[in-house]
C-alpha cells in the first residue's frame, strides 16, 4: 500500500490497552509515516485501575477519541459504542478499523468497520470456546466474520478459521470475500517478554505485601457467568480457601470492581463468607501491568477465569488452574500447563496442590517469539 496507512483501533477494556500498547511502541518505532494510528477508547473499562494505570505504565498515548461509556446494559453500551466508532470513522477516514479480542469493545468496532465500508483487522482471531452461551464466543464469531485481516495467535486458531470456511486467499487482495489469515503468535508474548524487565525494576508488590517468590496462590476472578452467579462464585471462594488450606501458602486476589459488588449483596452471602475463612487472604485492589507481571511471576500456582493470565501464567511458565469449565485456550490444557476446575472447590483445591508439583518447561513458540506487533505491520503493508 502506497502513502499512509491510517489505522483506527477500537480499544476499551484491561487486554486491549496492553495490547494496544505494544503495537502502538512498534508502529512509533518501526513504521513512522508509514502507519498512522488514532486510538479510539470506549470506556467500558471505566475504574481508574482498569484502565488509566496501563496509559501510564506501558506508555500508551492518551485516546484520540474517548468515548466514556461506563456502565451500562450490554445492548445500551454496543448501541452507544457503535454509535461513537461510527461518527470516529467519518472524521478520521482510516483505511482499516483494527479491533482485539472478544469484548463489547471488539463487537461494536467490528459491526461500525463493516456498516461504515471500512476494512477490519481482527487481532486474535480464530479462538473458539465452542460455547455460544458466552458473549466473548458470540463477539469473537461475529468479528471473524466481518474481518479482512484475520490475525491469529496459534495453529489451533488458524484451524478454528478454515473449520468454519475463512481461509487465507493467497495472490488475492484482501476483501470481504477474500480474507487474509494469517499465523503470527500472539501480541501478549510480546507484552510479557518486553515489560518483564522494566516490572521486576519498579514493581515493590511483593516486598509490600511481605510475600516471598513461589510463596503465595494468585487468584482472579471477573467473568460474569462467575461473579454474577452465586452457586459458582462460592464455588471458587471455597475452592480458594480449601487451596490455601491445602497447599499451606496465602492467596492474593486483586479483586474485579464486578465481584466487588457481588459480594455486598446478600444473594451472594456464601461467597462472602467463604472467603472470609480463607487464610491469609490478601485481597487488593486491581493491580497495574506491572505489578500484575511481578505476582504473576512468582506466584507458586495462579488460579483465574481470565484468558490472558492463562497465557500471561504459560509465558512465565507458572502453573495455572482455569476457573471455567473449558477454554479457547486448549494448547494450555494439551500440553500440562493448565487444568480446567471449573467452580468446583474440591477441583480447585486438588488441582493447586497438583501444580506445585510442577516444572512446566520454556513455552518459546507456543504464542510466538515477541515479534506479532511487527508481523502484523508487516502484513499490513503488503511485506508478509
Amino acid at each position: 500500500m502506497a502513502g499512509t496507512l491510517g489505522i483506527l483501533t477500537v480499544v476499551g477494556a484491561r487486554p486491549q490497552l496492553v495490547k494496544a500498547a505494544v503495537l502502538s511502541r512498534r508502529i512509533a518505532e518501526g513504521y513512522p509515516g508509514r502507519l498512522r494510528q488514532h486510538l479510539l477508547h470506549t470506556g467500558q473499562h471505566y475504574d481508574s485501575a482498569l484502565s488509566d494505570v496501563f496509559f501510564q505504565q506501558l506508555g500508551l498515548p492518551a485516546p484520540d477519541v474517548p468515548l466514556g461509556i461506563g456502565a451500562a446494559p450490554v445492548p445500551e453500551q454496543t448501541a452507544r459504542m457503535l454509535e461513537g466508532v461510527a461518527r470516529a470513522i467519518a472524521h478520521y477516514r482510516p483505511q482499516l478499523v483494527l479491533v482485539f479480542g472478544d469484548t463489547t469493545s471488539t463487537l461494536a468496532g467490528a459491526l461500525a468497520a463493516a456498516q461504515c465500508g471500512v476494512p477490519l483487522v481482527h487481532v486474535e482471531a480464530g479462538l473458539r470456546a465452542f460455547d455460544r452461551s458466552m458473549p466473548e464466543e458470540v463477539n469473537r464469531v461475529i468479528a471473524d466474520r466481518l474481518a479482512t485481516w484475520l490475525f491469529c495467535p496459534t495453529e489451533a486458531a488458524v484451524a478454528n478459521l478454515a473449520a468454519e470456511g475463512i481461509r487465507d486467499h493467497a495472490g488475492s487482495v484482501p476483501g470481504p470475500d477474500a480474507p487474509a489469515v494469517r499465523l503470527v503468535g500472539d501480541i501478549l508474548c510480546d507484552h510479557v517478554l518486553g515489560t518483564l524487565p522494566l516490572a521486576g525494576e519498579r514493581s515493590t508488590v511483593l516486598r509490600d505485601l511481605g510475600l516471598r517468590e513461589g510463596g503465595y496462590l494468585l487468584a482472579t476472578v471477573h467473568r460474569a457467568a462467575n461473579s454474577d452467579d452465586p452457586d459458582r462464585l462460592a464455588g471458587i471462594a471455597e475452592g480458594l480457601s480449601m487451596a490455601a488450606r491445602a497447599t499451606g501458602l496465602p492467596v492474593v486476589l486483586p479483586m474485579h470492581p464486578r465481584v466487588r459488588r457481588s459480594l455486598s449483596e446478600a444473594s451472594h452471602a456464601k461467597a462472602a463468607q467463604a472467603l472470609q475463612g480463607c487464610a491469609g487472604l490478601h485481597v487488593l485492589d486491581p493491580q497495574g501491568p506491572l505489578d500484575m507481571l511481578v505476582l504473576t511471576r512468582h506466584a507458586a500456582v495462579v488460579l483465574t477465569d481470565s484468558g490472558g493470565l492463562q497465557k500471561e501464567a504459560a509465558i512465565l511458565k507458572r502453573p495455572c488452574v482455569v476457573l471455567r469449565d473449558r477454554t479457547e485456550w486448549v494448547e494450555l490444557v494439551a500440553t500440562g500447563r493448565a487444568a480446567l476446575a471449573d467452580a468446583d472447590p474440591d477441583r480447585i483445591a486438588s488441582e493447586a496442590v497438583r501444580g506445585l508439583g510442577l516444572r512446566l518447561t520454556d513455552p518459546t513458540g507456543l504464542y510466538g517469539h515477541g515479534d506479532t506487533a511487527e508481523r502484523i505491520c508487516a502484513a499490513l503493508l503488503g511485506r508478509a
